[in-house]
């Protein structure tokens, strides 16, 4: 049976679906920041960036960006009534003090268990971007990661070990793709979800590694 795979804010809305009420919530750079355009109308969802922002909106309209209001990723954002600015060290002092209910970030691997590799690949030419990615892995109470499941060359992202740099070990407890979401555990990937006509030993194919029902 064929399929098709989620586009980027299909994704994106598909994460935000899991962010519950009242969450403290950190978007990081790239595909993660699609997430604040999908959030339900009447949730009360406070957004983080760790340059030193606590009340991001969606992103403006077209014509409306105010480049002086930027997130991590130097994107134009909005901010929401009662939007707070302050120094990148108290930023981090939230990240780091376990204030962030949850964050989502991009990754370049994720392993089975839920370690995590997002800021090299290793190579010399390679520019390195740890940022703030570090920190939050660690500090946030979940790391969700967000992204495409298969490399431009069809390799799993998702790996039994990372051979990439890592940012955290055992800290993702999610991922969110354009085929399937999952679990990490310490018993391996479990599968929350997938595309319309995608089963799960199709996707184990894809994957290369064993992946049971969550």
């Amino acid at each position: 049976m064929s399929y098709v795979a989620r586009t980027k804010d299909q994704i994106a809305q598909r994460v935000a679906r899991d962010i519950h009420d009242g969450a403290y919530v950190n978007l990081g750079i790239g595909m993660p920041t699609i997430v604040a355009n999908h959030l339900a109308p009447g949730m009360e969802v406070v957004l983080h960036s760790e340059n030193g922002i606590l009340g991001m909106g969606p992103a403006p309209a077209a014509g409306d960006e105010d480049y002086d209001l930027i997130n991590a990723g130097k994107q134009p954002v909005t901010q929401l009534k009662g939007a707070a600015f302050f120094h990148h060290a108290d930023s981090f002092a939230m990240m780091r003090g376990g204030h962030l209910d949850i964050c989502v970030l991009g990754a370049f691997q994720v392993s089975a268990q839920g370690d995590l590799a997002n800021w090299s690949t290793g190579e010399k030419s390679a520019i390195p971007a740890v940022g703030g990615a570090m920190d939050l892995a660690i500090g946030a109470k979940q790391t969700w990661v967000m992204m495409e499941l298969l490399t431009k060359t069809g390799q799993s992202k998702l790996v039994e070990r990372c051979t990439y740099p890592l940012t955290g070990v055992a800290c993702v407890k999610r991922v969110y793709t354009d085929l399937a979401t999952f679990d990490c555990t310490p018993t391996g990937l479990a599968v929350v979800d997938t595309v319309d006509g995608l089963s799960i030993p199709a996707l184990e194919r894809l994957v290369g590694l064993p992946l049971r029902a969550a």
